[in-house]
């Protein structure tokens, strides 16, 4: 997979950018947990069945699930920053639809809308790559990944406080309002990117695997009503095997996939959406064990007998160290790379379960597990994107993060429903009411515990880079061996080819660039060449052929420009990096 540029000049990204993108998948994160404090009382709001009640909370799972993957595709397309204002839109609308019904056919549907918000984080990770340079990717990445455990973790004693004082619907009017200081914010200040992958939109392969995502997740979510051996579920598990199996296959012979099945199946990123299920998985526990053991009465013996607002409070420092270690995670994966990284958050969030199986007797404690087991998953998640930016095309970037992306959510909708179903089988009775047990709640950290260490045997199994490699986050293969040639040659580079372009890469002061890579991209979007300028800025690329080119600089310290040029003659083509592109003969 290929990409090129648009015809618009790209604006260079602004110290905003990061923060507004960021604020972005808070907001999804926030619709996430909109509901967890009035799950309970769901039923009773909606005048229904609690079996039906539970529609609410999937069609959420579900419609995330379906977007995220196809919402990165489309950005690679047609551009991330529409893509990205599209899906807040949508959110938008459903959160508006949610807040003025109180039937439950509406809700659904509201909720089904919010769900489609799940596509921001990769597409904003996508934003990132293609605008900021190296020096800040790695922390921009890292708080981008982490806001949707940041958002998980504020939003639920925010949601209580609202939930207890005043009517639950001004829960989703908030989240509207959220979505549309969202928007507003990154029509002003998030530009769009420049590069676009070649090819169509895929709809056979996201009708595919929309269908096999969804027969995947529904028994997952609703096996505990359902019944696990039931035939309903069985069979929508099977059913979901032959699906995927035979999208795979369709996928693998289409030219424009919606899914390169060949660039997932590479160790690194295999591995990498391997582990992502197991971290997901361990995020998840925490955020339901915790809520509940805080406000189960302390009449049970081990409940600590706490109010919604401040049980949310207790589990907010999850989401705040999250965010927290973000700088952290840059200056780590710039010196161990970003596999390094995290096995050590992984550690750390092992070590955080195995501390809590005895920290569950005072408020204070819990606080304790939550930021152990935040600063964990803030540096495996902020690992995440880095990995699989190293290892997949730029044009591919904004697919393979919403892939990555949902693989995370597939290991949150494995976990509610493993936990729930410990949780339910380890309950005692209480004045006819099922009530989880402390054996139950122990089990649960068990079992996050157990995925922690798979994730550290997938995590061992990743090749190693070194941080400098890392830190590049190279595009391809080819790419690479470009880029290894030019810097063979950097000795030689006053060679000029006979036929191609030269010229020099200026800063915005007219000084030169030395080593900036200096990218030649073909009328079909694919490379035709890469070096990297000389200590003077100094360039020369060869040329296949007369006719229209790209020539795309990228230099730390400065932002990237894609420059429109066509070979013509031999006359010097200067990269001015303080200017956006424009289209000029050579």
């Amino acid at each position: 997979m290929s990409h090129t540029t648009t015809d618009e000049p790209a604006r260079q990204a602004s110290g905003a950018t990061v923060p507004v993108l960021a604020f972005a998948g808070i907001v999804v994160a926030v619709m996430q947990t909109l509901l967890v404090p009035v799950i309970k009382d769901l039923p009773r709001l909606l005048d229904t069945s609690p079996s039906n009640a539970t529609w609410v909370l999937t069609s959420t799972l579900l419609s995330g699930a379906v977007a995220t993957p196809i919402m990165g595709r489309l950005g690679d397309l047609f551009g991330k920053r529409r893509m990205l204002i599209a899906s807040l839109s949508v959110m938008v609308v459903g959160a508006l639809l949610s807040a003025l019904t109180d039937a439950l056919i509406p809700m659904i549907v509201g909720r089904t809308l919010q769900g489609f918000a799940m596509g921001a984080i990769p597409l904003g990770i996508g934003l990132m790559r293609d605008m900021l340079p190296r020096e800040r990717l790695g922390s921009a990445m890292a708080l981008m990944s982490s806001s949707i455990g940041v958002g998980g973790g504020l939003a639920l004693p925010a949601a209580a406080l609202v939930a207890q004082h005043t009517d639950w619907h001004a829960l989703y009017f908030g989240a509207a309002g959220l979505g549309a200081l969202s928007i507003a914010l990154t029509l002003l200040v998030v530009p769009e990117s420049p590069l676009r992958a070649k090819g169509s939109f895929d709809l056979p392969g996201a009708l595919g695997l929309s269908a096999g995502l969804i027969l995947f997740l529904l028994p997952i979510s609703k096996g505990s009503d359902w019944g696990w051996s039931s035939p309903t579920t069985l069979g929508l598990f099977a059913a979901a095997v032959v699906v995927l199996l035979l999208w795979g296959l369709m996928e693998l012979r289409v030219a424009a996939p919606l899914v390169d099945l060949r660039t997932t199946a590479r160790r690194e990123v295999l591995l990498t959406n391997l582990a992502s299920i197991m971290v997901g998985v361990s995020f998840f526990v925490i955020s339901l064990v915790l809520p509940q053991l805080l406000q189960l009465p302390a009449e049970t013996g081990y409940g600590l007998g706490q109010s919604m607002v401040v049980a949310g409070l207790c589990v907010a420092p999850l989401g705040l160290t999250m965010m927290f270690t973000a700088p952290v995670y840059a200056r780590l994966s710039a010196r161990y790379g970003p596999r390094t990284t995290l096995i050590i958050g992984l550690v750390i969030i092992g070590i955080g379960y195995a501390g809590g199986l005895g920290l569950m007797s005072a408020a204070w404690q819990t606080v304790v597990t939550s930021v152990l087991i935040g600063a964990g998953i803030g540096l495996a998640y902020s690992s995440l994107p880095a990995l699989i930016i190293g290892a997949v095309p730029a044009s591919e970037t904004g697919a393979a993060n919403g892939l990555n992306t949902l693989m995370r959510s597939i290991g949150t909708s494995v976990s509610s429903a493993v936990i729930g179903m410990v949780l339910a089988n380890t309950s005692t009775d209480a004045g006819g009411v099922a009530v989880p047990t402390m054996h139950g709640f122990r089990v649960s950290f068990l079992i996050a515990a157990a995925a922690v260490a798979v994730g550290l045997v997938l995590a061992f199994f990743l090749p190693r880079r070194s941080p400098a490699g890392v830190s590049q986050l190279r595009a391809s293969s080819e790419d690479d061996a470009n880029l290894a040639r030019a810097e063979q040659a950097l000795a030689g580079a006053g060679e000029e080819p006979a036929q191609g372009f030269r010229g020099r890469v200026l800063a915005a002061d007219g000084a030169p660039v030395a080593r900036a890579k200096v990218t030649l991209i073909d009328r079909h979007g694919r490379q035709a060449g890469a070096t990297l300028s000389a200590g003077d800025g100094s360039y020369a690329l060869a040329v296949p052929a007369r006719g229209p080119y790209v020539l795309a600089a990228r230099a730390a310290g400065h932002a990237p420009l894609a420059h429109a040029a066509t070979h013509g003659g031999d006359r010097p083509v200067d990269l001015d990096l303080s200017l956006p592109g424009e289209t000029v003969p050579a």
